[in-house]
């Protein structure tokens, strides 16, 4: 008898919870429903993904890129059930668990960023560091005031938004126990915080049956390395999107990129990939993907031939105003874009390959074939050294570094609690003599900012023109 894809122990909630619902409404539907309606999805509306919201609104956030990544990620799994009929049988891999898990990704991202976490780690680095991917398994199973446990866990009573357990699973990115203290000067591991680590033993012990991680094995469900691929997928093609139509890029400017640049990128990229294929990327490799990519901004126009160098000539310059011409083309027109980035997409969803688990059928594996795997990592570590580590958006994210340092050494002093809301006011003056729990209580609140709310607490600490005593916290 052939193990099942899904058990009854995977469905159960983190308290025990009944699932009483209505028939035509299983749990991991009813997964999808509690993100959809949760305070933290909706913020996510307001934290920056490449560029911020206030410079347009048709720049993407982290919202907006959960939406994409949920879609690609149900996309994902729909055609792999397809094409895997035979081989799954009645395995079928849950599209609608995988869209949720798309949708949550990104949830423990704090305002401003990656700087926002670097200065929220920096702080933090003594009591567990702060870790986006940790961060949203605290707030899915913590933080978000949908459910209680009758005895606390771990000396924590919340539960969350009382997930089932494999729906926790699928953001379990990496089993990996963050360590509490670490030296200075070094970054935390990617993983769960320790005040998670209840939780995350019994997420393994569900999904697997009670059995242990097999040896060689990671623990990495199904439905998780389909959202990793499609978040890779929708950070390489769309932030590139935005890029194009912010004008910080050209395809003639990236078919023109100096060899310095080209040399960080293959780097980048062969460090990224050197446990999955293992060889180096060259400059060469990177300039001719983007060749492949913008080929069609060339000329198509037909040109004599002639062996008169004046007419070459001629011709020449021709096929350089057009090449122009189609690449300020492709950055002015939205249905350009779009058509490029719907081409990408579809042909990185079609180079998906599932891998069965027959023992584990919850680990089995997926992964993208390794042309497309290089090409996707190519396109995502040159937006970000090329877009994202350019300074006009490194002098944004620099004054956010300063104001998420400045709000936490406010509520970090004596008596610091009484600037915040009432329900974190009361968490963290219980916590008072305990530094690692006051501290995780402020990073959680300050975490779960958005840019915008970020910038306006910290006007009332800190402004001349800070927002009336009358507004709420």
């Amino acid at each position: 008898m052939r193990v099942k894809m899904y058990s009854d122990e995977d469905r159960q909630r983190q308290n025990g919870e009944a699932g009483d619902s209505d028939p035509w409404r299983p749990p991991f539907v009813r997964d999808f429903g509690r993100i959809i309606h949760s305070a933290s999805f909706r913020r996510l509306q307001g934290k920056t993904q490449v560029f911020p919201g206030h410079e347009s609104d048709f720049f993407r956030n982290r919202l907006t890129h959960s939406l994409e990544v949920s879609q690609i990620a149900e996309g994902i799994a729909d055609r792999l059930n397809h094409l895997y009929d035979e081989a799954l049988g009645d395995r079928k891999i849950d599209s609608r668990l995988c869209a949720a898990a798309g949708l949550v990704h990104d949830i423990g991202h704090p305002p401003f960023g990656h700087n926002g976490e670097r200065a929220l780690d920096g702080k933090m680095r003594m009591y567990g560091g702060f870790e986006g991917n940790a961060q949203t398994l605290r707030i899915l199973s913590r933080l978000e005031k949908k459910a209680k446990y009758e005895k606390p866990v771990d000396g924590d009573v919340r539960a969350g938004m009382n997930l089932c357990f494999r729906t926790l699973a699928a953001v379990l990115k990496y089993d990996v126990e963050i360590e509490t203290e670490r030296p200075e000067a070094t970054k935390p591991k990617k993983g769960y915080y320790a005040s998670e680590a209840k939780i995350v033993a019994d997420i393994k012990q569900k999904v697997l049956g009670g059995t242990q991680v097999p040896a060689n094995t990671k623990f990495k469900t199904v439905e998780c390395a389909i959202m990793d691929i499609a978040d890779d997928i929708a950070y390489s093609v769309y932030d590139l999107e935005d890029s194009l139509k912010a004008g910080f890029l050209t395809p003639a400017s990236i078919l023109g990129t100096d060899d310095e640049l080209l040399g960080r990128v293959a780097k980048d990229v062969t460090k990224q990939l050197k446990d999955e294929i293992g060889e180096t990327i060259s400059m060469q490799q990177v300039q001719a993907t983007f060749v492949a990519i913008f080929s069609d901004i060339f000329a198509t126009g037909e040109t004599k031939t002639s062996d008169v160098e004046d007419e070459r000539q001629q011709a020449d310059i021709a096929n350089f105003i057009n090449a122009i011409r189609a690449s300020r083309d492709l950055n002015m027109d939205a249905g350009k874009r779009m058509k490029l980035s719907s081409e990408l997409v579809h042909e990185f969803i079609n180079d998906v390959e599932l891998t069965i688990n027959e023992e584990f059928p919850a680990l089995s594996t997926v992964k993208l074939v390794k042309s497309t795997r290089i090409k996707v990592e190519i396109l995502k570590q040159y937006t970000y050294l090329s877009t994202i580590y350019s300074n006009r958006v490194k002098l944004g994210e620099y004054r956010g570094t300063q104001l998420v340092e400045d709000i936490f050494d406010a509520l970090e002093k004596e008596n610091g609690h009484l600037l915040m809301p009432d329900d974190v006011r009361k968490q963290v003056q219980d916590a008072d003599k305990d530094k690692a729990l006051k501290a995780r209580h402020i990073c959680d609140f300050v975490a779960g900012m958005t840019d915008r709310y970020a910038v306006e607490f910290w006007a009332r600490l800190r402004s001349d023109a800070a927002e009336s005593i009358f507004k709420p916290i």
